[in-house]
């Protein structure tokens, strides 16, 4: 069992590798499973799965019933928020840390209106393999309000 460990290690340590190469993807990859997520506006399920053939990573949110698809692109990660508002931002990743990478904003789809709200930012924060934050910010007009969710890896 040394081998899982030791690459289990590997993807959770930090790198210098540029975002979007093996290293920050199969870090995604690693989330698969459930979650349970804690904010201060309640607690949620989250649920991370590989999809069309491990090429994607699909994130649920079961309490707000929305939907957001990670998958490569190039030498980043692109990252459709599929929003209970009905709007479809998509965001690129960048690495902010050793240990987060932060997913800014590129274009929306479905916008019922130029500064209607939408998600505009996401920084995902690796702890450890049991324990992640998620900061979704949302923006209307010129308004940003962020929310926080711990996620823990449910047993």
């Amino acid at each position: 069992m040394m081998i899982p460990t030791l690459v289990l290690s590997l993807l959770l340590s930090g790198t210098n590798a540029a975002v979007g190469s093996g290293s920050d993807f199969d870090r995604l990859k690693s989330l698969a499973g459930n979650w349970e997520a804690t904010s201060p506006e309640g607690s949620s399920r989250i649920t991370f799965t590989l999809i069309s053939n491990g090429t994607a990573v699909m994130e649920t949110m079961t309490h707000e019933n929305m939907v957001s698809v990670y998958h490569p692109d190039g030498d980043s990660v692109l990252m459709t928020h599929y929003c209970a508002i009905g709007n479809q931002p998509r965001m690129r990743a960048r690495r902010s840390g050793t240990d987060s990478l932060t997913f800014q904003f590129v274009d929306v789809a479905n916008l019922k209106a130029v500064g209607a709200g939408r998600m505009h930012r996401m920084v995902l924060k690796f702890q450890d393999a049991d324990h992640v934050t998620e900061e979704w910010t949302w923006k209307e007009g010129k308004k940003e309000t962020t929310s926080v969710f711990h996620l823990k890896r449910a047993k």
